[in-house]
């Protein structure tokens, strides 16, 4: 699975790195990384949740 950001939409707020901190992280000014975006089964379950959650729905999950 790949995660994708929509950045256009991406504020920032950073609820994603709270649900899968292996994945994304935010800098100190307040910008999103993406720590790796092949995600593996370990990651799965965090990142589904970081999708669920994101008030923006900037992120998805495609095969």
């Amino acid at each position: 699975m790949k995660v994708i950001v929509d950045w256009d939409l991406c504020d920032g707020n950073g609820v994603c790195a709270i649900e899968a901190p292996t994945v994304f992280e935010i800098d100190d000014d307040d910008e999103l990384h993406v720590l790796t975006d092949e995600i593996g089964d370990a990651e799965r379950a965090q990142v589904d949740s970081a999708v669920r959650v994101c008030p923006k729905r900037a992120l998805r999950l495609e095969p």
